[in-house]
């Protein structure tokens, strides 16, 4: 064989081993893409009794000799008291029902406080937190939060607001070990979640940002300060198109909590 022919040989042999690793990169995404849509399309009716952070939280308890004690137990939207989603909203994320996924507001807002010398705080909306707790283990990276992104842009298109506020009721951190409103309210109040009243429900909301720091039963000075403009807060939201407890009620009453979201 010439050397021109052994020349040839060895470049058909790159672009063959370049195209056999172009096929399997791509059917490896496409792959990887397919299963994700279908892993959210299934939990919009099915259950999320479980969720990569309660795992992380169990290996966390047993790497530290602890045994690993969870509280969680899965009820639909229409079993969550009206007071649970309103003081949620009011607090973790005003407009919720008319950002998609995520608030262009609270982000400005957020890099103008860290310009201006205040800290550095969370912009996530109430999807973005759904996202991350349901299909991440909460770690901090910019890995994470792409895989946040990409999954809170399909639950915003694939579930809607309503589901994405059941599962976030459902899963969300309240406590060392309580995940879930209904959890939640059992374990602090003795009472379903069913019966929350606004203030119970708007303590637990207070507690959202760190809520294995902040004591929900014996509340400190930050804690009642929260409560307080959450509960003040929760008569100017907008009326939220959930069919919970006490929803019906507030709609034929005056208590309709407001026509507007205040911004």
């Amino acid at each position: 064989m010439t050397r021109k022919a052994k020349c040839t040989a060895t470049k058909s042999k790159k672009v063959s081993v370049g195209r056999r690793i172009w096929r399997i990169t791509y059917r490896t995404i496409l792959a990887l893409w397919l299963i994700s849509i279908l892993w959210v399309v299934m939990l919009k009716y099915v259950p999320v009794y479980f969720t990569p952070l309660m795992i992380r939280r169990s290996v966390e308890a047993v790497v530290n000799g602890e045994k690993p004690h969870n509280e969680k137990r899965w009820i639909p939207l229409t079993e969550i008291h009206y007071n649970l989603p309103l003081a949620c909203v009011a607090s973790e994320d005003n407009l919720f029902l008319t950002h998609n996924g995520f608030s262009k507001t609270a982000i400005v807002g957020a890099i103008e406080d860290h310009r201006k010398g205040k800290p550095l705080r969370g912009a996530s909306t109430i999807s973005q937190q759904t996202a991350k707790n349901v299909f991440t283990f909460g770690t901090h990276s910019w890995f994470r939060k792409g895989i946040e992104v990409y999954y809170t842009i399909l639950i915003e298109n694939i579930w809607g607001k309503e589901r994405i506020m059941e599962v976030y009721l459902n899963i969300v951190e309240l406590g060392n070990g309580i995940y879930g409103a209904e959890a939640a309210s059992q374990h602090y109040f003795n009472k379903t979640a069913a019966k929350v009243s606004r203030p119970q429900a708007a303590i637990i909301a207070a507690a959202l940002p760190n809520p294995r720091k902040y004591s929900i039963t014996r509340p400190g000075p930050y804690m009642l300060r929260r409560q307080a403009q959450i509960l003040a807060l929760m008569p100017k939201m907008r009326q939220l198109p959930f069919d919970c407890i006490g929803s019906k009620v507030a709609k034929k009453t005056k208590d309709t909590f407001g026509s507007s979201i205040k911004k």
